[in-house]
């Protein structure tokens, strides 16, 4: 069967139990209501084959400046027809004039490569079991009077429009800031993902604070699975092996764009959201 007998229509909710069998079959963690999270932010299609989903891609814009090409999957007995280059190409319509950003695996690399993507990095997968540590009284729970400042330093950190996302965090995520001298220089969000849960993003000044602020959730949810997404330059590992976390994975991030320009900031991303979203 050719690329062109596989039909694309639009990702809608009625789809996510067909891309769920799909993540599975790529050894993929990820839960139905963690598809939901991604395709609620989202637009994308899927290729159906005869009404069976064997592709998707998700494409996540935040603000006017960029997007995210996400949930890239083809099923592994449809590939080699074209089925990834049809997702890809209306994905890069889809996010037309914008800085596109993903994070590849090894396989999908030569792929994005001719599609105009760089290398900028790599991003780190680490989990484990928690283990309890001593933490900082200056890093403690969020209220809802500290929601509108993560969502700021979210920006500043990032330089993207990512209100979205960090709203969905506030509503569905629990927020641990890092205070000093009244003021807000940290934040780190926990939220249920896969096997357990995820830490992301972790915004603060530098990687000590970083610490900080992963410190108190370790001790918070001791004996609990958590995972982990960092840029390779971080300076976190060493601190996650530490304290029970190993590297088990991770990406290679690229971007495409004429936008594509170094972001000076005082904060900075320790730890994403997740790969899909930054």
């Amino acid at each position: 069967m050719h690329a062109t007998q596989i039909e694309l229509v639009e990702f809608t909710k009625d789809h996510l139990d067909g891309a769920l069998a799909l993540s599975r079959q790529a050894k993929w963690p990820h839960r139905r209501e963690d598809w939901t999270m991604v395709l609620d932010l989202s637009t994308g299609v899927v290729a159906l084959d005869r009404g069976r989903v064997v592709g998707t891609t998700l494409v996540t814009q935040f603000g006017q400046r960029a997007a995210s090409i996400n949930m890239v999957i083809v099923d592994e007995a449809m590939r080699g027809r074209g089925i990834g280059r049809r997702l890809m190409d209306f994905a890069l319509q889809q996010s037309d004039g914008l800085e596109c950003r993903l994070v590849a695996t090894q396989d999908g690399l030569p792929l994005y490569e001719k599609l105009g993507f760089r290398v900028t990095g790599k991003v780190k997968q680490y989990q484990g079991i928690a283990t309890g540590t001593s933490p900082n009284p200056d890093v403690s729970w969020a209220t809802g009077d500290d929601a509108m400042e993560f969502v700021r330093m979210d920006q500043v950190a990032s330089g993207l429009d990512r209100t979205r996302l960090m709203t969905f965090l506030g509503r569905n995520a629990r927020i641990a800031v890092l205070r000093r001298e009244g003021r807000m220089i940290g934040f780190a969000a926990l939220r249920t993902f896969g096997r357990g849960e995820v830490i992301g993003p972790v915004v603060a000044m530098n990687v000590e604070d970083a610490c900080q602020l992963l410190a108190f959730l370790f001790a918070e949810r001791a004996g609990t699975f958590l995972r982990v997404d960092i840029p390779e330059a971080a300076g976190l590992a060493p601190w996650l092996n530490e304290h029970g976390l190993a590297q088990v994975g991770g990406g290679i991030a690229m971007r495409r764009g004429a936008a594509i320009l170094d972001h000076m900031s005082a904060f900075h991303t320790f730890a994403l959201a997740s790969q899909a979203l930054g």
